[in-house]
């Protein structure tokens, strides 16, 4: 597989990813959610950590370390998918690490410049981020949340009483809210464990 072509593909991906995060961004007010269909809504939120809010630490230093984290991962990327390409891989396994690295790249691109671009969206006050504010962005370089926004709820009801432990409680099937370069890697993971014995 040509190098140009995987590299053609992540640009596309990640255009994409940064296409619809931005379209959000300025947009939505923080937390404000539309609703496409009842199981299928578009939920603004922010994330300062890795996916399910999970975090490298407390505070600015967990922060800047899973900047650090990422930034390193897309470097070593860059470097595995050219030693790929060149012993001549799987198209497919090579298209699954590409997925993974737009994924991985476009989340990078939020931590490491949205906290400067944007000012912060309050949803006590409902206002809309704007970019390039004369008050400035909300955090520095490497200090900015990723922007999620998809959100689809399948399943929201209160689980019966005789359900041992959670009788009674609110259950809700599917919860998290995530964005594209989330669904990026995780079919690039899907994919991966397709042609991991398939790798030349």
């Amino acid at each position: 597989m040509k190098g140009k072509t995987i590299i053609a593909l992540i640009l596309i991906l990640v255009c994409l990813d940064q296409a619809i995060k931005l379209y959000v961004k300025t947009n939505f007010y923080y937390s404000e959610q539309r609703v496409v269909f009842d199981w299928f809504r578009i939920h603004f939120i922010e994330n300062p950590g890795m996916a399910w809010g999970l975090k490298l630490g407390k505070g600015d230093l967990g922060k800047l370390a899973l900047t650090l984290f990422r930034l390193i991962a897309v470097i070593w990327g860059c470097f595995y998918i050219r030693r790929i390409i060149q012993q001549k891989y799987h198209r497919g396994f090579v298209v699954s690490v590409g997925f993974i690295f737009a994924g991985a790249l476009g989340n990078l691109l939020d931590s490491l410049f949205y906290g400067l671009i944007f000012e912060k969206s309050d949803p006590s006050t409902q206002n809309i981020a704007q970019a390039f504010s004369p008050g400035g962005g909300y955090a520095g370089f490497m200090y900015g949340h990723v922007v999620d926004m998809w959100y689809f709820p399948f399943i929201q009801t209160t689980l019966p009483k005789w359900v041992p432990f959670w009788g009674g409680d609110y259950f809700e099937f599917f919860s998290p809210v995530f964005n594209t370069a989330d669904v990026w890697v995780s079919v690039g993971v899907i994919t991966l464990l397709l042609f991991r014995r398939n790798k030349q």
